[in-house]
């Protein structure tokens, strides 16, 4: 059987997430996000030698400044530090059990995308003199989203069995709960703060404010998406 081979720098970003994985109680919060990025990240990395991608370079350097960010808030995390505010619910909740692991998962990707993905975007177009609005930057960035989609999909059908156990009004709470982050609107989401955030790349003072409004806005959703209801089931 062949084996697809992935891109040095993304093999890293992996090997990180190992690391992590294997210093994290499994129970731990933000081992349950950890564990949906690995996939992610892997069937990325299998995409850009697979013909997926139409600027497989500009993806690459996407991929690692996109888990950079993450990255911070775990290190930040592990010294007792704050992360930053977008993450803060789930470094705040992780020892929670009566959090689902799938909320700890949705609220990582609710930080990730509606905060990180679009401040990678920018980073990575300023690194490779280009703009969000040059092609294929758009379509690689749908791209994406496809396999994130994809990954989320897989995580919630994983835990359906157990929501349909629970008392038909905790069910419902927790649903309701979970069904607040949706992929397609946090990706169009990200997309027009990418766009703005670029427009105000040079506007040192707005854009310190848009950061900061954005930061606000995504840590109160994700604080939402951990809210506790019932114990998962053992």
């Amino acid at each position: 059987m062949k084996t697809t081979q992935i891109p040095g720098p993304v093999e890293e970003v992996i090997r990180r997430m190992r690391a992590i994985k294997d210093e994290l109680d499994p129970r731990d919060g933000a081992a349950s996000f950890n564990n949906m990025y690995l996939r992610v990240t892997e069937l990325v990395g299998q995409q850009i030698t697979g013909g997926f991608f139409k600027d497989n370079d500009f993806v690459e350097r996407l991929d690692v400044l996109f888990a950079r960010l993450y990255f911070d808030a775990v290190d930040a995390a592990k010294v007792g530090k704050r992360p930053n505010p977008v993450w803060r619910p789930v470094f705040d909740a992780r020892s929670n059990r009566t959090v689902w692991p799938l909320q700890f998962a949705l609220a990582g990707m609710n930080a990730h995308i509606n905060h990180d993905l679009a401040v990678a975007v920018v980073e990575t177009c300023k690194e490779r003199g280009t703009t969000p609005d040059t092609k294929p930057v758009h379509d690689d960035y749908l791209r994406v989203n496809e396999l994130l989609a994809k990954i989320e999909a897989e995580v919630r059908s994983e835990y359906e069995p157990a929501l349909l156990k629970l008392a038909t009004k905790d069910a419902e709470t927790l649903k309701h709960i979970l069904s607040s982050f949706s992929i397609a609107r946090a990706r169009d989401t990200a997309w027009a703060t990418t766009q703005l955030l670029w427009a105000q790349r040079n506007n040192s003072v707005l854009l310190g404010m848009t950061k900061r409004t954005l930061e606000d806005t995504v840590a109160t959703a994700g604080r939402m998406l951990v809210t506790p209801v019932v114990p998962p089931p053992k």
